[in-house]
């Protein structure tokens, strides 16, 4: 198993980064959140989880180990493979699913894209026992966090599109091109959904250019 890669980043897109480890360029799928935090030609340190298929070997990148755990317990839950895992941890921390499966809030699991009701349902149950409680402060802090929700969408898609090598002003932009679909996504109960918020943020840069 490759529990880590580390090295300079050589390149970015909007869910793989490329990171050149021994003069060899690793493609780890990441969340936009982690793709956020990275910059081309800086030095990176992501802990990994390589997927293994019969057709297919995909390594899987993460900010920390914690996440990495979080994402390889997620798949022993029947019908979430890597792909939905690693939506699960797009859109809330590890401690935020923590939270939500230790006190049975099936609306914050359907705010991930691909989890209706009662997949919610079925992955309380089958991950009940195997998440644990929150780290951290403990399980008043991680409501509070909860409560308080992640960084704004805005400031999310903004970071992940800077990292991409967009400027500051592009980024302002297309966030705002996007805004209607992310205030259509919430009005209707759910959250923004960034990755695909990301996605045509991209395609409205491109049409810019």
């Amino acid at each position: 198993m490759i529990a880590f890669v580390s090295g300079p980043v050589a390149a970015l897109a909007p869910t793989t980064a490329v990171i050149e480890v021994g003069g060899v360029g690793m493609a780890v799928q990441c969340t936009p959140t982690t793709i956020a935090g990275l910059r081309i030609g800086q030095e990176a340190r992501l802990a990994t989880s390589l997927v293994v298929r019969e057709d297919s070997l995909t390594l899987y990148g993460f900010a920390d180990d914690d996440e990495r755990q979080v994402f390889e317990l997620l798949q022993t839950a029947s019908g979430v493979g890597p792909r939905l895992a690693q939506a699960m941890l797009g859109v809330h921390s590890p401690d935020a699913l923590r939270l939500a499966v230790s006190t049975g809030d099936e609306k914050t699991l359907t705010a991930v894209p691909g989890i209706g009701k009662k997949g919610a349902q079925k992955l309380l149950l089958e991950l009940k026992d195997k998440l644990g409680q929150p780290l951290g402060t403990g399980l008043v802090g991680a409501q509070r966090a909860a409560a308080s929700g992640p960084a704004p969408w805005t400031e999310q898609l903004a970071a992940a599109l800077i990292g991409l090598g967009y400027a500051s002003r592009e980024a302002e932009e297309a966030v705002a091109a996007v805004t209607p679909q992310a205030e259509a996504a919430i009005a209707a109960g759910g959250s923004a959904p960034v990755p695909q918020l990301l996605r045509a943020a991209l395609q409205s840069l491109n049409r810019a250019r």
